[in-house]
């Protein structure tokens, strides 16, 4: 039965209790995207570092009382032009000198007693300062991020199976318990290690909610309000990434930002006691064919909504008998994986497709951002720009997309974000810091809004049997972009030349592949893979509307068709009023006396056998 004509409208539509569960959907997006972007205040360096002078190292003549604070650290820490006292050297003196001029021959030798630190962004200590990550160990930094962002990976694919197999209410269930759980246990880390590995679990069960919540979301939507709905979430981040600084701020540690962080996801929880603000999708019931179930939740929804849905006779309310009559009254659930994927060959494109965009739209932002701590050094400065692009992007899709449809505004911000790319890959020695900083912003306004773009046309194109799993797959390829600038860091920015050269070729490349997309605006989400097969990409141009108007083989079309579905809805109808005892039209007919009597019944019966014999 298709899903989005037959069903939803007889349910209420986009009613008031539909309205009521998406509101609560956006919720699970805030607390979410705090713990993602947290990720920043905890590996944050300090602006200015360096090591913890060392007596030790001084002539055993050394009088600290004859010194002030600055000509002390002058004197045990080298200087290094252009960036101030030495992060990571101090200076060795012989034992038994007494002149400590600049003449003296000394040694250069590592930190000896650890390093003192300035005041992180917004925070008194993180990952950094707890575990003194700098330096030789430096390398643990980016590699926290990366670890962060594998956790996220595994859990978009992991997750986004269990969707489809399990359910969107199921899997939201399960993965916001385990990061409450985690997330509380990060708090207490007692080393690196055992940070970066609690850091991968959260990671992985924040994508598991993320991920449930977005396909739950789209499936309680009809086509007008989708676009609108998911914005209002993209929204939602964007203050969850405007308060954080603040939050921050009054923590002051790292610990005690984490507790604040996990604080929401324990709050979600509550989902679990009241189904009602979560349920789960009919859609998803309905596809898989577990007809019990999705009987109950549709006259759940239509209670809520103010519809009546009883199992009558009228239009209206025969939807549960159709069902019974389409699937089966002993059909059996049928659950699909991402491996389906392996006999479609639209769907896998489309997923490739989306795929790369995404992974491009995330990748690439460090090629701006980069740009932007070139022109000021101020960690807020880029914070507040990114955050601020993200908020224009969300306005743009709302006012763009709806009207010029997800194929041809993903391939506008597709061709803007490759040329701003180009531009500074060629032109930034000849440019001036002002016109740096403009290509740089609008980049990454558009490769923010082409990762948002990719990830809502991923869910509208995917089938719902197979939707959480290949919107998982779609968002794990957005993961491995971000995890693409912590690779360059990690080999100390040396390739990052090359980073740029590839997002900027990808990002022209994507341009002749959005054209193989097919366009949703306005179109009801695919349930099955047929349905999700059957997508064709529109023509780029206009055809003139006779274009394949032959009046020499126009047919006309006969005045009456059969059409199995109604034929189907009246032999369903027809059993149900002829099997009911107490129809309000029954005839009643008089009962006639017997044309005989008994005697004379018998009497007759006798003469026949005397003539018989």
């Amino acid at each position: 039965m298709d899903y989005e004509t037959r069903v939803f409208p007889h349910t209420g539509g986009y009613g008031r209790y539909n309205r009521i569960v998406v509101v609560f959907s956006w919720f699970p997006t805030f607390a979410v995207m705090l713990n993602l972007f947290s990720d920043i205040f905890y590996t944050t360096i300090p602006d200015s570092y360096h090591c913890k002078p060392d007596p030790e190292l001084l002539p055993s003549a050394f009088l600290l009382s004859n010194f002030s604070r600055q000509a002390y650290l002058n004197l045990t820490i080298p200087w290094v032009n252009g960036s101030g006292l030495s992060h990571c050297e101090l200076y060795k003196y012989p034992r038994n000198i007494s002149d400590l001029t600049p003449d003296v021959p000394r040694q250069i030798v590592g930190c000896t007693r650890g390093w003192e630190f300035a005041r992180p962004a917004g925070l008194q200590s993180n990952f950094v300062t707890e575990w003194s990550l700098v330096c030789g160990d430096y390398w643990k930094i980016p590699l926290q991020h990366i670890c962060f962002m594998t956790g996220w990976i595994v859990g978009y694919i992991f997750f986004g199976m269990l969707c489809d197999w399990l359910g969107r209410r199921r899997c939201f269930l399960l993965s916001i318990s385990l990061s409450s759980l985690l997330g509380a246990a990060v708090c207490l880390s007692s080393s690196s290690v055992v940070f970066l590995l609690l850091r991968l679990a959260h990671g992985a069960a924040l994508a598991g909610v993320l991920v449930a919540t977005y396909v739950a979301r789209l499936e309680l939507c009809d086509p007008p309000h989708r676009l609108m709905v998911t914005m209002v979430s993209g929204f939602f981040g964007v203050f969850a990434e405007l308060l954080l600084p603040g939050f921050a701020v009054l923590c002051r540690d790292w610990p005690v930002l984490q507790a604040v962080l996990t604080l929401p996801l324990v709050l979600l929880l509550s989902y679990w006691c009241c189904a009602s603000v979560f349920p789960e999708s009919p859609r998803w019931q309905m596809s898989t064919a577990q007809i019990p179930q999705v009987k109950k939740s549709l006259q759940e929804f239509s209670t809520r909504n103010g519809v009546c849905l009883r199992d009558e006779i009228y239009p209206g309310e025969s939807l549960l008998t159709e069902i019974d009559s389409a699937y089966g009254e002993e059909s059996q659930p049928r659950y699909y994986s991402i491996l389906e994927l392996r006999r479609t060959r639209v769907i896998w494109k489309n997923c490739l497709i989306l795929s790369l965009t995404l992974f491009i739209g995330t990748g690439i932002q460090y090629c701006f951002t980069r740009n932007l701590h070139i022109y000021s050094k101020n960690f807020y400065f880029s914070y507040f720009i990114r955050t601020v692009t993200g908020a224009l992007a969300c306005i743009f899709i709302c006012i763009s997309v709806n009207h010029f449809g997800r194929r041809g505004m993903l391939l506008l911000f597709a061709i803007i974000t490759g040329l701003s790319s180009l531009l500074l890959l060629a032109l930034t020695p000849y440019l001036r810091g002002g016109l740096v900083l403009v290509f740089s912003v609008v980049g990454l306004l558009f490769s923010q809004a082409l990762a948002m773009l990719s990830v809502l046309f991923a869910g509208e194109v995917m089938p719902t049997v197979v939707r959480g799993g290949c919107l998982g797959l779609v968002l794990a390829a957005g993961c491995v972009g971000m995890a693409a600038s912590s690779v360059m860091e990690l080999q100390n920015n040396g390739g990052y030349f090359l980073h740029h050269v590839i997002f900027a070729s990808f990002a022209v490349l994507s341009v002749l592949c959005i054209m193989l997309l097919p366009e949703s605006k306005r179109k009801p989400l695919p349930d099955t893979l047929k349905e999700g097969e059957s997508q064709r990409r529109p023509p780029l141009f206009l055809s003139p509307p006779n274009r394949d108007n032959l009046p020499l083989l126009h047919t006309r079309q006969p005045l009456s068709e059969y059409n199995p579905d109604n034929y189907s809805r009246l032999v369903s109808a027809t059993r149900r009023m002829l099997g009911r005892d107490n129809l309000p039209y029954r005839i009643a007919v008089p009962a006639q006396p017997p044309l005989l009597s008994e005697s004379e019944t018998q009497g007759a019966e006798e003469t026949l056998r005397d003539v018989a014999s």
